[in-house]
């Protein structure tokens, strides 16, 4: 019997605090990616530089600098890893669609994030052997991919009327091109 995975879906903040916490983390995420937030980080290396005869490089002085940054990397880290959260989720939404759009895809490859180790070395063993099967093929400037694509370009042109797409992926709407 077939595993079923399901992805694990972060719930939206439902308290106040939670969504101000999250918009909060948004705000600064963008902002610490910008130039102005480069800009001001070397400002303040640079003033701390300059200041280090006026207290005499002392372990105080140091000791500024180095808790100021640890406590600034420490925080980065929960908003990066944040941000690359968000973008991994969004990425792997927008390849499951592919996947499930494509005729002829595998639909095992839907949430293939969830899968156990060795399930996926199964599927990379899969899909290694078919890349060496093309690499057999005896010419390398050929693609599988692209021979297929116009084949199932023709055999919708034959068809002469347009396939409606299922729910879900456009909403019923005609497609030439699906």
């Amino acid at each position: 019997m077939a595993q079923h995975h399901h992805r694990r879906y972060r719930k939206p903040p439902t308290s106040g605090v939670g969504r101000a916490l999250e918009k909060g983390s948004q705000a600064v995420t963008h902002w610490v990616g910008s130039s102005w937030a480069f800009a001001i980080a070397v400002l303040v290396v640079v003033a701390w530089v300059v200041t280090g005869p006026l207290f005499g490089f002392s372990n105080t002085w140091q000791l500024i600098i180095n808790t100021t940054t640890t406590i600034g990397t420490f925080l980065m880290v929960f908003l990066i890893q944040r941000a690359q959260n968000k973008d991994a989720l969004a990425i792997q939404l927008k390849l499951d669609e592919l996947v499930a759009a494509v005729h002829g895809a595998s639909n095992r490859l839907i949430s293939v994030e969830e899968l156990s180790e060795k399930e996926l070395n199964a599927l990379h063993r899969h899909y290694h052997r078919l890349a060496e099967m093309a690499k057999q093929d005896g010419d390398l400037l050929k693609s599988h991919s692209i021979e297929e694509a116009e084949e199932r370009h023709r055999a919708k042109l034959g068809s002469g009327e347009p396939r409606v797409k299922p729910a879900g992926n456009g909403g019923g709407k005609r497609d030439r091109h699906s």
